[in-house]
């Protein structure tokens, strides 16, 4: 193994006994670029071949770069698995045929536990598949990571846009992206504000004190509803009964007078025993 080899290996981010694995198969064309050479399935299908040469048949696969070219090699491999009940992720082919970042590195490992029925240690820990280049842009100093153009150009492949074609669908993607670049941004400059000139509020500047006790207040409060409700009936002297109805912050009484008032009905004198009662406001001095 020449030296480009091996540096090529340690930057796969490839677990060591996978690759060595790899290399016990004695593929066709040797693996240089594990995100570029998976991405057709021609390499895939040869290595399934070794463990079922009788359901795989390598003259139907083409080594081709070309779009038609991956879909029609993976689309028969869905189907082999479909057919010998091995589970794979559509999402993991999908980040494969498109080059995402970690897709074609956790399809590799994926394959060798399968065929093997060893544990990777690298797959011991269950994580959310997200083929972005995230963990990549962490690694790099403030001053180099990308913009938000920069990673929808990296994040959302235009091959994606000719195999979905759906303007809607392309649209979301391309959304989600931006907002989750402009989350990472935000905490970033949470986590060093001094980098940003960032400045504190008002508000945070602002000593925080705890509000007063209103209990007085509400007291009162209730006090003066349960007055407003109370009412007392006092006679005067001449005994006609007065009904007043008195507030807390006003001095209004009223008393109920008794008046005769012609009927609307028949126009015509009042006729006796008529009576009808009117509130007049009287104050108090």
């Amino acid at each position: 193994m020449t030296t480009l080899q091996i540096e090529t290996y340690k930057n796969s981010g490839v677990p060591r006994e996978v690759l060595k694995w790899l290399q016990s198969l004695d593929l066709m064309y040797s693996v240089k670029n594990i995100r570029r050479d998976f991405a057709n399935g021609f390499l895939i299908a040869e290595i399934f071949s070794w463990y079922y040469p009788k359901d795989i048949q390598m003259h139907s696969y083409d080594n081709g770069i070309s779009l038609p070219t991956k879909l029609g090699n993976w689309s028969q491999l869905e189907r082999f698995f479909v057919k010998k009940k091995l589970h794979i992720p559509k999402e993991m082919i999908d980040g494969t045929i498109h080059c995402k970042y970690g897709a074609a590195e956790l399809l590799v490992q994926t394959i060798y536990s399968l065929l093997t029925n060893r544990i990777v240690r690298a797959l011991s820990d269950p994580q959310e598949v997200d083929f972005t280049d995230r963990t990549y842009q962490v690694r790099l100093p403030m001053h180099a990571r990308s913009t938000a153009s920069h990673a929808l150009k990296n994040n959302l492949k235009i091959t994606e846009s000719m195999t979905e074609p759906n303007i809607i669908t392309n649209k979301e993607k391309a959304h989600a992206i931006i907002s989750r670049h402009t989350e990472h941004r935000q905490m970033e400059r949470l986590e060093n504000p001094a980098r940003f000139n960032i400045k504190p509020t008002l508000g945070e500047m602002a000593v925080r004190t705890l509000p007063q006790d209103d209990e007085t207040n509400t007291d009162t409060s209730t006090n003066d509803v349960k007055r407003q409700k109370d009412t007392s009936i006092q006679r005067q002297d001449s005994g006609s009964p007065v009904k007043i109805c008195q507030a807390n912050s006003s001095s209004v009484q009223f008393r109920e007078m008794q008046v005769q008032q012609m009927n609307k009905t028949s126009q015509m004198s009042v006729k006796p025993g008529t009576i009808h009662t009117v509130q007049t406001p009287v104050f108090s001095q």
